[in-house]
């Protein structure tokens, strides 16, 4: 580290002769910098690593350093990259070189010496079998007419085939075919191998239909459908559940493995997106630094559990101050059903849906509350933008009409609408 402006320091640098353990990089060196006991009139060495480090090489010290670097980021083998990344010399050169003198010879000192073992000579370490053939377990064996085996599309793991095949009995049609049934001196004789040959050939389109069924079933994860849909669950978090199934339909035109490429990468951008939303909500409550994030965690929890006890303390009618009034004292203590009133419906999970990225907090808000798919809320918005444009104002009546949904999700969106300022209401 440089002594004057504390940066890493890069050969060729400065050492000082004079002062210990005083190293200066070259812009410093320029300015004539001092710093404590050293001046810039004292002797100096210049420190480069462009000298030979092992004897009849050919490598520099700056090459070894960045073989040893390049090898461990490109992995040990894979020489065609390493030879990309240095210049002057070739994947071939690199790896004899280094095969050379790290590992066959080791030519510099101190290097840690590989030792023959049973691992390194046998690639790995032989193990003797400690089970039985009759410990293993064995595939399943469904019957054909449970549900597990329906699930199985008919297919028999023990046999890794399908016990019954699509159009099982297609065998039927060349079972009774005979070979020299037609002589060459009969009449019928080219008739009669005419009608052999599409006899045999209408076998072997069945034969066809049936291998394409089998490529379908194995290519698309169908022969146990109930565990490919099961795997939705693991998309709750980042594609969500309503995404995923509308995805589901593109299972027709790629196999199994380009699906999971497809699903796997969504999943990652889902993941991706909840980090950073999750990393704008700690900045909008004024966290700045992850080690107050585990505080932070641990007090909304403890406030949202005070949040659900209260609630539930105030929905009980014994300890609602509403029941000390003399007024109420007869509505609390009827039991007749006309004074319960209606439960309200639970909000709405927007996440995920179709819109839900274009929509600000507030919007996702109204729409969990109102009950509306973010998708019909954009279009809804855009609707009534364009018809307040036209004259400049708009009533609530009006947006009844052009919406043509429930009165009160109308009145939320228009009430919304006009309190940000989308909208304007008629001058009264």
């Amino acid at each position: 580290m440089c002594r004057v402006c504390r940066l890493t320091l890069v050969e060729p640098y400065i050492r000082c002769a004079v002062c210990n353990n005083v190293e200066i990089c070259l812009p410093c060196f320029a300015k004539g910098c001092d710093i404590n006991e050293h001046k810039n009139d004292h002797d100096y060495v210049i420190i480069k690593n462009e000298f030979p480090l092992i004897d009849g090489s050919g490598w520099t010290a700056k090459q070894e350093l960045e073989l040893l670097d390049v090898v461990q980021q490109c992995g040990f083998g894979n020489w065609i990259d390493v030879g990309r990344r240095i210049l002057g010399k070739s994947a071939e050169e690199c790896k004899m070189h280094y095969l050379q003198h790290y590992v066959d010879n080791q030519t510099l000192p101190g290097l840690p010496r590989i030792r023959d073992t049973r691992a390194s000579l046998f690639v790995c370490e032989p193990i003797p079998y400690m089970y039985k053939l009759r410990d293993l377990e064995e595939p399943p064996r469904f019957a054909s007419d449970t549900i597990n085996g329906k699930l199985l599309a008919g297919y028999n793991a023990a046999r890794s085939d399908f016990a019954i095949n699509f159009d099982n009995h297609a065998e039927s049609l060349v079972a009774d075919l005979e070979y020299d049934e037609f002589q060459p001196g009969d009449d019928a004789h080219a008739l009669g191998q005419a009608l052999q040959t599409a006899i045999v050939q209408a076998y072997n389109n069945r034969l066809k239909e049936r291998a394409r069924r089998r490529r379908i079933v194995r290519d698309h994860g169908l022969i146990i459908f109930r565990k490919a849909l099961s795997w939705r669950q693991r998309y709750e978090n980042t594609i969500t559940r309503s995404l995923a199934e509308r995805l589901l339909i593109f299972m027709q035109l790629v196999d199994g493995m380009e699906f999971d490429f497809l699903m796997e990468g969504l999943h990652r951008v889902g993941e991706l997106k909840n980090r950073i939303n999750r990393l704008l909500e700690f900045r909008g409550n004024g966290l700045k630094h992850f080690q107050s994030v585990p505080m932070f965690q641990k007090l909304s929890k403890i406030r949202q559990d005070s949040e659900r006890e209260r609630k539930q303390y105030m929905n009980n009618p014994e300890y609602s101050w509403r029941c000390l009034l003399p007024d109420n004292f007869a509505v609390c203590n009827s039991p007749i059903p006309g004074n319960m009133q209606r439960k309200s419906a639970p909000p709405l999970t927007v996440k995920g849906l179709p819109g839900y990225e274009m929509l600000s907090a507030d919007e996702r808000e109204l729409c969990s509350v109102a009950r509306v798919v973010p998708a019909s809320y954009l279009d809804f918005k855009q609707l009534l933008i364009t018809e307040n444009k036209k004259t400049g104002y708009l009533r609530l009546a009006q947006a009844r009409i052009l919406l043509k949904i429930d009165v009160n999700k109308t009145r939320k969106i228009y009430d919304f609408l006009v309190e940000n300022g989308y909208i304007n209401k008629p001058a009264q």
